[in-house]
């Protein structure tokens, strides 16, 4: 039947497979075995195999809580600005301007990186909006799971323009520098923050890398390794001189006389990235436990996908952005005109938003239902953190029923010309059931979320 599997193993489980051909499901017991659970819609699956999204923290360059970043989106509000960086000068960047000491010590901060603070805050505002009772949560239980694009570079930076004034004096690099530089910070800092004593770590997923850290959250709920997700992608680029210098070599760094025009996907004369820090972490639980605790629901994640393209470094391969797309549909059981908004990782460069929008041309090249935006034209490109800071953007769209706009489109690029492309004003939508939230990278890594209204 060329039925894609997805392969969970448990202790005990219960399998609900689905037949493609009639729908109806059939359960089966296993005891240490592994189990298949067919793609089809979510709901029909029982509900711990369920997951849903209860909290969601996030810092952005325009706006440090979910309820003000979707504000500034509906009212066009960008967060890029005029920004300076050693050695490479002056520059346009997205900055967040979060509370760094709200749950940190100057010690803590002192000690630890940038990224490590955004997670640490984005982890804290996630639970706080989740409604957990977190003095009573086992934190054996949790796991936390940060996408990141890279990590490092910022802080060894940092300690060679220090030792450069000692002549580059070993003696003065900082004895600090190996847990800031280790791959699995920034989620050790937030298990030292929170206590969590279960499983932590980064994902190197480069730009997709918001969307793996949800996905990677999903999947060891499902598996039982944990009982409670810390998950999504946190970004601390705009602090290393490297990230600006490497796109300016491209001819792939932004460029505007007013910075808030700068990031530009789809529009004719759009001229490159402009590059932005920032977090959005969520809560994830299994729906019994969120339907036991009373908990409110934001969304559901019914399918998901990665892929590689496996043709070349920077170039993106619209196939198997296709591929990636149809697989995460095809395992929600959803058609491409159910879904409701796409929202496309459109970086504001050339060659990047035209093979990202014939790759959306072939899937929702007929949609009639199907709305497409962008949130980089407000923000710039949060790498890590840029997936599931996208995503966040599109959630509210279930309650408030708006799909908001790319905005810079002052002319849309003929290959960047799809159906359904919301452009500088938002768009009412009578219902918002499914969002799909596309997320690339370097190297050829594609990932597609995919999230129901609950």
């Amino acid at each position: 039947m060329g039925v894609e599997e997805i392969w969970l193993e448990r202790y005990v489980l219960k399998s609900y497979l689905h037949s493609h051909r009639t729908g109806t499901p059939r359960v089966r017991w296993f005891w240490n075995q592994t189990i298949v659970i067919a793609p089809t819609l979510t709901s029909q699956l029982p509900d711990d195999q369920r997951i849903v999204i209860t909290g969601i923290g996030l810092t952005a360059p325009n706006g440090n809580d979910w309820q003000s970043f979707r504000q500034a989106l509906l009212e066009k509000r960008s967060g890029v600005q005029p920004y300076e960086i050693r050695y490479f000068g002056e520059t346009l960047a997205g900055v967040c301007d979060f509370d760094v000491k709200k749950y940190q010590s100057k010690k803590d901060v002192r000690r630890g990186t940038r990224a490590g603070s955004v997670g640490v805050y984005t982890a804290n505002e996630a639970i706080a909006h989740s409604g957990l009772d977190w003095e009573n949560v086992d934190r054996s239980r949790v796991g936390i799971y940060v996408g990141v694009t890279e990590h490092g570079n910022v802080e060894t930076e940092n300690e060679i323009f220090v030792i450069k004034g000692f002549d580059y004096d070993t003696s003065c690099w900082s004895h600090h520098h190996n847990p800031r530089t280790v791959a699995n910070n920034p989620a050790g800092e937030i298990a030292l923050n929170l206590g969590i004593t279960g499983p932590h770590y980064t994902i190197g997923a480069a730009c997709a890398a918001g969307n793996a850290g949800i996905i990677q959250g999903a999947q060891m709920l499902r598996l039982g390794e944990c009982d409670l997700a810390i998950a999504g992608g946190t970004s601390e680029s705009i602090h290393t001189f490297g990230i600006f210098a490497s796109f300016n070599s491209q001819n792939a760094l932004a460029t505007h006389q007013d910075p808030t025009a700068a990031s530009r996907p789809f529009d004719k004369k759009r001229n490159g990235i402009v590059v932005a820090e920032g977090g959005c972490l969520y809560t994830l639980e299994r729906f019994s436990d969120a339907k036991a605790r009373g908990a409110e629901i934001h969304g559901e994640l019914v399918g998901y996908a990665m892929n590689t393209d496996a043709t070349d470094f920077v170039l993106p391969n619209p196939e198997r952005q296709t591929q990636c797309v149809n697989m995460a549909l095809k395992r929600a059981g959803l058609e491409a005109n159910q879904i409701d908004i796409v929202s496309t990782h459109a970086t504001g460069t050339m060659s990047g938003d035209s093979q990202e929008c014939l790759a959306l041309r072939q899937v929702f090249g007929e949609c009639t239902n199907t709305r497409i935006n962008n949130t980089k034209s407000y923000i710039g490109h949060a790498m890590g953190a840029a997936g599931a800071l996208e995503l966040a953007g599109n959630l509210a769209a279930f309650n408030d029923k708006v799909a908001h706009p790319t905005i810079n489109v002052d002319e849309l690029d003929p290959n960047c010309d799809l159906p359904g492309l919301v452009l500088n004003e938002p768009e009412d939508k009578p219902q918002v059931d499914y969002i799909l939230n596309n997320s690339f990278g370097m190297l050829g890594i594609n990932s597609v979320v995919i999230v129901g209204r609950v």
